[in-house]
């Protein structure tokens, strides 16, 4: 997919982050970090441009804010978090599997359990894609991004 917008900024609703593990915190770090660095971003039906994204939760629903750079609202979506429930659940499972790992586990061992981590992160990825269908175009790796921010979001400890 070639990029008709990108994203310039993410913020995520401090009232929406729980206390967590250091892990998530390094990862949400990451994803932001790397979303900025390389995304395809476009609201459907809005001219190509660059946006910032506000990402919160809101009584258990997944708010897009998507707004111009100079902060001029764009558009918001309101996302039932129901779909990706499982997959973020298992996401969060796995991850705490492979952390523990990396300590104590051999290399085969660290390597299978990462392996099933990406396979479940880019599951999320792809429900992800599909609830922003016909919302916001993004290529894979930016759903990739956003699903790692989205449960960094979700996650409660």
């Amino acid at each position: 997919m070639e990029p008709t917008g990108r994203l310039v900024a993410v913020e995520l609703d401090a009232t929406s982050i729980a206390p967590t593990r250091a892990y998530i915190e390094h990862e949400r770090a990451t994803a932001i970090r790397d979303l900025i660095a390389d995304n395809s971003f476009r609201p459907v039906g809005k001219p190509e441009g660059r946006f910032r994204l506000g990402l919160s939760i809101v009584e258990q629903k997944l708010v897009f804010d998507v707004a111009t750079p100079d902060r001029t609202p764009v558009i918001r979506h309101i996302l039932s978090l129901t779909p990706l429930a499982k997959v973020i659940k298992d996401y969060f499972i796995i991850c705490d599997s492979y952390y523990a790992a990396v300590r104590s586990a051999g290399p085969a061992q660290i390597e299978a359990i990462d392996m099933g981590r990406r396979g479940v992160h880019n599951e999320g990825a792809t429900i992800l894609r599909a609830r922003l269908a016909g919302k916001v175009e993004v290529d894979f790796d930016t759903a990739r991004r956003l699903f790692t921010l989205v449960s960094a979001l979700h996650w409660r400890g």
